[in-house]
């Protein structure tokens, strides 16, 4: 059995295509880290962090930091023993998703490769093609639509447009959008942006100017979950719980309340099998999956499509964070099609795994 040799850890900083703001910040670089675990047979997992500060609530030094000192609880352990391994550096470091995460996607790669299966079959099945959508930040209205056209020139079915600024200036973007990309699919995300009776408005003004949406994300602040469960009520858009669920213990809560119709796992925010359980609660509850992420590199994307595969129910894929940098750790083309390969999450990465 492969016995964890060496944790080890290395910043990563990937440029943005262009500025990409939403209502928390506007970001032109993401300040990610990779991580890599080394065991004593030479295979070697790596994984991926992407803190969003105002999201996440950790940084890129503070979660570097974190990994350098669980690298101790790590050393000498059975890989095959990973579950445990997870559940032992998460509750040692609560709160500290990104470091926790990219060290569970490393755990879990170095296992794909050391039994030489993909990630995805821990979760039940075969690898095969997510098709996402992508993502259109708060730009003016002439831009979003000049970015929507592109998007739907390379082949994307599916928009996403952020919101939760002025109801206004939400809903002439969205209008915008929708002109330019007529026969697209449209969901929203306000980040937590709005008060109930604003997002309330906003839906209100999209049945007025005849925008059809498949998807309200995250209308109120994380907190909010009475809130949410009131926009709920009283719109027609499936609203889907996002920043409010990080836990399982979170997404019992939004059932509980009825305060959402889908749930939108994250990898940056749950971590891998933290993911899975939540994926479960809303299957139970007979709600709606959604999967999102971060602004990851494909490391973290592909891990996410070898999740969204094994699984096989999600109804929303929201996993284009690659698509919006202009650097990655592989060679990337805008297209809606992720296609996870094996052995782990597939990226090789080879750069990476020999520099750590």
């Amino acid at each position: 059995m492969a016995v964890i040799s060496d944790v080890t850890v290395r910043p990563l900083e990937l440029a943005m295509r262009e500025s990409f703001t939403i209502s928390l910040e506007a970001q032109s670089s993401a300040d990610n880290f990779a991580v890599v675990v080394h065991t004593d047979t030479g295979t070697t997992g790596l994984g991926e962090g992407a803190p969003i500060p105002p999201i996440t609530g950790d940084s890129r030094n503070a979660s570097m930091e974190v990994v350098r000192e669980a690298a101790d609880l790590l050393r000498g352990e059975p890989l095959g023993e990973y579950r445990r391994l997870v559940e032992a550096v998460r509750d040692r470091y609560r709160g500290a998703v990104s470091a926790t995460t990219a060290i569970e996607t490393a755990l879990l790669d170095a296992v794909g490769r050391e039994h030489d299966v993909p990630l995805s079959m821990l979760f039940g099945g075969d690898p095969s093609t997510v098709t996402t959508d992508v993502t259109i930040d708060m730009a003016g209205p002439e831009t979003a639509a000049e970015r929507a056209e592109t998007f739907v020139d390379a082949g994307f079915t599916e928009l996403k447009i952020k919101t939760g600024g002025t109801v206004a200036d939400d809903v002439d973007r969205v209008v915008a959008v929708r002109d330019a990309a007529p026969d697209a699919e449209l969901k929203v995300d306000a980040n937590q942006g709005w008060r109930p009776k604003e997002a309330v408005r906003f839906a209100d003004a999209m049945r007025e100017r005849g925008v059809d949406l498949a998807l309200l994300e995250q209308p109120v602040h994380r907190t909010d979950v009475d809130g949410m469960a009131q926009v709920r009520r009283q719109i027609r858009i499936p609203v889907a719980a996002d920043e409010s669920v990080f836990t399982p213990t979170d997404a019992m809560r939004i059932v509980r309340n009825e305060a959402a119709d889908v749930l939108n796992v994250k990898l940056g925010k749950s971590g891998v099998l933290g993911a899975q359980s939540i994926a479960s609660i809303a299957l139970a509850a007979n709600l709606d999956l959604m999967v999102g992420c971060m602004l990851e590199s494909s490391i973290g994307l592909h891990t996410a499509a070898h999740l969204v595969s094994g699984i096989g129910a999600f109804s929303y894929v929201d996993l284009d964070g690659n698509l919006l940098l202009g650097d990655d750790v592989v060679d990337l083309q805008l297209t809606p099609d992720i296609e996870p390969e094996g052995p782990g999450h597939g990226i090789d990465a080879p750069h990476l795994r020999t520099e750590l």
